[in-house]
C-alpha cells in the first residue's frame, strides 16, 4: 500500500515553488501586515498626542472628538495605501478609482456634505457650546451635542430637537447664555392721568427689593411710547444669566402687585362702538320711490 503523504512529498518540487514567486508573495504579505499593524499603532499614538495638545489648549470635547476621528481616518488611509503598494497592488489606478467614486458620491450626497461643512464651521467658529441656551432656525433650547451632520438640542420641556447643521449656519444664531448677565425688560402700561415720576419710583423700589437684581449696571425705567389707551413704560433690570427666567417672573409679579397696591391704574385696550339707526330715513326713501312709480304709471296710461 502506497502512503499518500510520501507520494505528496515526493511530488513536491521546492525549486518550482520558488520559481513561482510564492515565497516573495508571502514575504510581501507579511510586510504588508506588519505595515498595517505598525501603522495602526502609530496612528493611535499620534491621535493621543493630538488629543493631549488639544486638552492643553482647553479645546472643547466636541472639537477634540471630531479632530481625533479625522486624524485617525486620514492616517489609516495612508497606512492602507502603503500596505497595498508593498503587497504589489497598483495604487495609482486604485487612487484614480477612489477619486472617481468620491466625486460620484460627493454629487449624490451634496446635502450631507453641506451639513459636514456647516458642522466644521460650528466647531471652529464656536458660536455656542454644549449647555448654552440658544435660538436657532426658529426654535429655542439647550445645546447638547454638535455632530458631523446634525446638532442635538433639548427644549425647556425636555423635548429632543435634531437640526441639520446647514439649517443652523444659514440662519441667525442667538446665544442667550453667552454673557454672564442679561437685561430683563418688564413692560408696564399706565393710564394717561398717572404721574410718570411716581410710577417710576414704584418700579425702582420693586427692582431694588429683589436681591437677584444687580446694582451695576443700574436699573432704570424709560418711557417706550404713548399708546392708544396707555402710556407704556419699561422697567430694565440686569440679572445674572443663570437666574434670569426666575427673576424676570418675580419682577413681573411684584410690579403688578405694587402698582395695584399704590392705586395706579393699568388700562387695557378699549374701543367705543357707536350704533346708528336709519329705519326712519329708509322708510321715507321707500315712500318717495313709491310715489314716483305711481306717477310714472299714470302718465303711461294717459
Amino acid at each position: 500500500m502506497i502512503n499518500p503523504l510520501a507520494g505528496t512529498a515526493a511530488a513536491f518540487d521546492p525549486r518550482a515553488w520558488l520559481s513561482a514567486g510564492l515565497v516573495g508573495k508571502a514575504i510581501d504579505l507579511a510586510a504588508a501586515m506588519a505595515i498595517l499593524l505598525v501603522g495602526w499603532w502609530l496612528a493611535r499614538r499620534v491621535v493621543n498626542l493630538v488629543d493631549r495638545a488639544l486638552q492643553r489648549m482647553q479645546a472643547e470635547e466636541i472639537l477634540r472628538g471630531f479632530v481625533r476621528n479625522a486624524v485617525f481616518a486620514a492616517l489609516m488611509v495612508v497606512v492602507v495605501i502603503a500596505a497595498l503598494q508593498k503587497f504589489g497592488v497598483p495604487t495609482t489606478s486604485l487612487l484614480a478609482m477612489l477619486g472617481a467614486a468620491g466625486l460620484a458620491i460627493g454629487l449624490a450626497l451634496k446635502d450631507s456634505l453641506s451639513n459636514i461643512a456647516s458642522g466644521l464651521m460650528l466647531i471652529v467658529q464656536r458660536p455656542f457650546k454644549a449647555g448654552d441656551a440658544v435660538q436657532v432656525a426658529g426654535v429655542e433650547g439647550v445645546v447638547e451635542q454638535v455632530r458631523i451632520f446634525t446638532t442635538r438640542m433639548r427644549t425647556y420641556q425636555n423635548e429632543l430637537i435634531v437640526l441639520p447643521n446647514s439649517e443652523i449656519t444659514t440662519k441667525a444664531i442667538v446665544n442667550l447664555t453667552h454673557k454672564p448677565v442679561r437685561r430683563a425688560d418688564v413692560a408696564v402700561g399706565i393710564g394717561y392721568d398717572e404721574r410718570i415720576d411716581h410710577v417710576r419710583e414704584v418700579l425702582l423700589r420693586v427692582a431694588k427689593a429683589n436681591p437677584a437684581v444687580l446694582r451695576k449696571p443700574a436699573t432704570d425705567v424709560i418711557v417706550a411710547n404713548i399708546g392708544e389707551s396707555s402710556i407704556n413704560l419699561v422697567l430694565r433690570a440686569w440679572i445674572k444669566t443663570e437666574a434670569f427666567a426666575q427673576t424676570r417672573s418675580e419682577l413681573t409679579e411684584a410690579v403688578h402687585r405694587s402698582l395695584t397696591d399704590a392705586g395706579i391704574s393699568m388700562p387695557y385696550p378699549q374701543r367705543d362702538v357707536h350704533v346708528y339707526h336709519h329705519a326712519a330715513s329708509e322708510a321715507a326713501v321707500d315712500d318717495n320711490d313709491g310715489d314716483v312709480i305711481a306717477k310714472a304709471a299714470a302718465a303711461a296710461s294717459d
